[in-house]
């Protein structure tokens, strides 16, 4: 496979079809993206930034966002994730605002840069559900494609903790949330589909 280039970022988002100031906010966002992403990979041994990538075309094609913050929000969701020390950069090209929503999206000990403490759980959960309407869209969009990725793992332990977390937080923060938006209403039915026939797989 070819390395993602800047073109395939901004064909991915769709920008060709935006206005000439949001294509220049696209077209830093996809720079900084494949720089924050670079050298780093997922546990499937992917690139990293693969994964951002398949979020917009889930939140674009299935979901119908055309929203360009929200796009480029799902772009850099892992951002400070993967690479903390690159927030200074966010806030220098794309604003303070959007890192804000990055920060809120992040998990307090990636941030801090620690081994995550046994509350540091429960201070997440609060986190997400604090997140308005659309940074909510992502994070959910987000658990979606990892658990479309899960159903390759052999590792069914894996799989089972995974789908228990969905039962437990994010398919009832997905349901409070549905009747915000068409969106996240779009979501929790795909959600909460996908939850379905992966827990039946994982029972037989």
């Amino acid at each position: 496979m070819n390395p993602i280039d800047l073109d395939h970022v901004l064909t991915v988002l769709g920008a060709a079809a935006w206005s000439t100031d949001d294509q220049s906010r696209a077209r830093v966002a996809g720079a900084l993206a494949l720089t924050v992403y670079d050298g780093h990979t997922r546990d499937q041994g992917t690139p990293y930034l693969e994964h951002p990538l398949a979020i917009i075309t889930l939140l674009a094609t299935e979901i119908r966002v055309s929203q360009v913050e929200t796009l480029l929000l799902a772009l850099l969701h892992d951002a400070l994730e993967v690479a903390p020390e690159s927030e200074a950069l966010l806030v220098q090209h794309l604003g303070g605002p959007f890192a804000d929503r990055l920060r809120a999206m992040t998990a307090d000990h990636r941030l801090e840069q620690r081994p995550k403490a046994v509350s540091d759980e429960t201070r997440w959960c609060f986190k997400q559900a604090a997140l308005p309407p659309e940074d909510l869209l992502v994070r959910l969009a987000d658990r979606l494609h990892n658990l479309r990725d899960l159903a390759a793992s052999p590792n069914l332990d894996r799989r089972r903790r995974f789908l228990q977390s969905l039962q437990d937080f994010y398919l009832p923060l997905a349901d409070a949330a549905r009747g915000l938006s068409p969106h996240l209403e779009a979501m929790y039915t795909l959600l909460h589909a996908e939850y379905v026939r992966h827990h039946q797989e994982v029972r037989t």
